[in-house]
Parts: C-alpha cells; structure tokens; sequence
C-alpha cells in the first residue's frame, strides 16, 4: 500500500504540484527516500533561499508521518539549526493519512512565514521573534543568504 501511495504522490507532484516546492526519490533504487525543496516565501525574510530537506517514508505510510528534516541551515523558532528537526504538529500527533507529502510540505512553507514561538525548539529564536521582530527578520535573512542562496 505505501509504495502505491508514494508513486501515486509523485505523479501528483510532478503533474501539478506548487511552484514553491519540488520533491523525488534520491534516487530510482529508493522510492521511500526523497529530497525535497522548499523556495523561500515572498514577504518573509527566507524570500529568495532555497531549502533543502530529506524525506523518509515509512514502510506504512500513509498511516505514520514521513519523516522530514532540513539539510540547509535555518534560523527559525521551530526549526533545529544542527540537526534540521521540525516541530510541526501534523509530524507527529496530528498525522492523518489524508495528508500527502505535497500538503506536508506546503504547512512548512506556511510555518516559514507564521512561526510558532510558543512551541519553540530554538528558545533564543523564539525570544527574539517576539521581542524584537525586526532583528530576528535580519538574522533569518542573513542566515537565507549566508546558507539558502541558489
């Protein structure tokens, strides 16, 4: 059933998926492993990066979450900038298999432009993201350019 699901999530990408993702197989031996890109959005201070994740999926995917991580550094409140762990909801607790790949991607290209500093992984950027909106926008942008820049 998974490897049903994943061709089917594929071909749906490829077809019509966003602009502002792109996702595939590493590779044609793997299906279950992907690389995933996330284009920064406009009006955020990640416009302009593009953001590479690794995508796994389970052997029984669709009923557990894929699991994801950043490869490029990020300077977010819900985003690990050493290991690329996401703390999103829908990862974790509130998986459904309704949910695809392209969907789960899309909620993280939203979580760039809302964070959720009261469920930080990264305290300091949490602070500064209520604190002082201004100098957290600069630090991510510096963080876009310095790691994100195609």
């Amino acid at each position: 059933m998974a490897l049903k699901r994943i061709r089917r999530e594929l071909k749906d990408i490829n077809a019509d998926g966003p602009d502002t993702i792109s996702a595939g197989p590493i590779d044609d031996k793997d299906i279950y492993k992907w690389n995933a890109t996330i284009f920064g959005p406009a009006a955020s201070p990640y416009q302009g990066g593009c953001f590479n994740l690794n995508v796994t999926f389970p052997s029984d995917y669709p009923f557990k979450p894929p699991k994801l991580y950043f490869k490029t550094k990020i300077y977010h409140p819900n985003i690990n900038p050493d290991n690329g762990s996401i703390c999103l909801d829908i990862l974790s607790g509130k998986w459904s298999p309704a949910l695809t790949l392209s969907k789960v991607l899309l909620s993280i290209s939203s979580l760039l432009t809302d964070p959720n500093p009261d469920d930080p992984l990264v305290g300091n950027a949490a602070r500064l993201f209520k604190n002082d909106r201004p100098k957290f926008n600069e630090t991510a942008a510096e963080w876009t350019v310095k790691y994100a820049s195609e």
